[in-house]
């Protein structure tokens, strides 16, 4: 920002070239001269919901002791470091996913669809998810209003309407044209692949312009964010290059890599991406569907998902799914806020303006329970979200009254959401 001749760079400023276009990350040069540092220091809160399919085992979950000071259990350790802007919710439960047919696909498939939306399927007129409620408040003035994620294809957590999931996209690749594009003509992006063109090689003089113009806190930001871009882009070509992609594997969309955690943590880093240029303020997330058999060798359990969580209450059982769950947590969650703890955003990070749900629609999967449900909730929420706690909402109380105090958090108008009794206090 230019003091004397009161100039500064646009919240929407861009970078392009070659067809591509990048956003910027928030720029202390974007504030204007003579308007108070607060006032556009702090932006808005970004909002992400992610889902891990068939439960937990409860023990290994639920801290022993509320409030302050608890003692995080076996399946959440690795998000002790985040305390401070973690807390876990106990006691809720997800009614709209209990139903008249009890066969297990049809529990399976209604714990992922009424998680954001708390209302049976099939009943007649719903609300939109959640996510989708929220985009309609703070995610309209933003290139993208909101971004579905996966890591395994087959089904959705976000609804547009009561008939319209949307579709969540697994492949990073697709992912990253999608933020920062990759050439706006058919010819640009074949021409860029044949060269194997970065992206940022083709905007380098618009940036080099940039630079020059910058003080020197927003050029370190600046080059801090294109090399996260950069760094990206070198593991989305290594995934296309991998010999895997060579073999007629169906199903296999080039770009997504072999790794489960590798894969994990190029979606999560594009999606801190994604926030900290505000191209979007709102996504989903699916870590696994329901009734998925996929086999996480680098758990070190070898069962397939779905297979293990039925486990019959045998204590060897229970152990290795417990090992399952926190490896989940740790390949995931736990990631991705050390992420948004590290990235720096307005006058804090992005883990301080955000607000993260984590959890399942599902408690003890052999059972096919959904009371009582997984559930934490992390990030500052721009300063309206205490951490730090274990809170027992009260057995057998709706997940949904959770979500209208989110909603509150949000500064969002509303009194309810689904099928909500009250607003929770978080």
């Amino acid at each position: 920002m230019n003091f004397l001749t009161k100039k500064h760079l646009s919240r929407r400023h861009f970078i392009r070239g070659g067809g591509s276009v990048i956003a910027l990350p928030l720029l202390e040069s974007m504030i204007p001269a003579g308007v108070a540092a607060q006032n556009l220091a702090t932006p808005t809160t970004r909002l992400a919901c992610i889902y891990i399919a068939h439960g937990a085992v409860m023990k290994y979950w639920t801290p022993t002791t509320e409030g302050t000071g608890f003692e995080f259990p076996q399946t959440l350790k690795s998000l002790e470091p985040f305390r401070d802007r973690l807390n876990v919710i106990s006691d809720l439960r997800l009614p709209a996913a209990y139903g008249d047919d009890a066969s297990a696909g049809a529990n399976h498939t209604r714990s992922s669809a009424t998680w954001l939306t708390n209302v049976p399927v099939g009943t007649g007129p719903s609300p939109t998810s959640f996510d989708q409620f929220v985009s309609q408040y703070i995610g309209q003035d933003t290139p993208i209003p909101s971004l579905e994620l996966s890591l395994e294809d087959g089904s959705s957590i976000s609804w547009q309407s009561p008939e319209t999931p949307l579709p969540m996209e697994q492949n990073p690749q697709i992912v990253f044209e999608r933020l920062f594009g990759d050439g706006s003509t058919a010819e640009e992006r074949l021409a860029r692949a044949e060269l194997k063109q970065s992206l940022l090689d083709a905007v380098v003089d618009d940036v080099a312009r940039l630079q020059r113009t910058l003080p020197a806190a927003d050029q370190s930001r600046l080059e801090r964010y294109l090399e996260d871009v950069r760094e990206i882009e070198r593991r989305l070509q290594l995934a296309s290059a991998s010999g895997v992609n060579d073999l007629d594997v169906p199903g296999k969309p080039i770009g997504i890599p072999d790794s489960f955690v590798a894969h994990s943590k190029l979606m999560f880093d594009l999606l801190t991406l994604a926030w900290q240029a505000e191209i979007t303020r709102i996504s989903t997330f699916m870590v696994a569907r329901e009734v998925s058999n996929r086999v996480y060798g680098e758990s070190g359990v070898n069962e397939p998902f779905h297979n293990l969580s039925h486990h019959s209450e045998v204590p060897a059982n229970i152990e290795r799914l417990a090992q399952l769950n926190a490896f989940h947590t740790r390949s995931t969650i736990a990631y991705f806020l050390q992420k948004l703890s590290e990235t720096p955003d307005g006058d804090g990070t992005l883990l301080d303006h955000s607000m993260v749900l984590y959890g399942s629609g599902m408690s003890n999967s052999n059972q096919h329970d959904h009371d009582p449900l997984p559930l934490l909730l992390a990030g500052g929420a721009s300063g309206r979200l205490q951490g730090g706690r274990h809170i027992h909402a009260g057995r057998g109380t709706t997940m949904a009254n959770l979500l209208a105090g989110m909603l509150d958090k949000l500064d969002i108008p509303a009194d309810s959401f689904g099928d909500s009794t009250a607003v929770l206090t978080i």
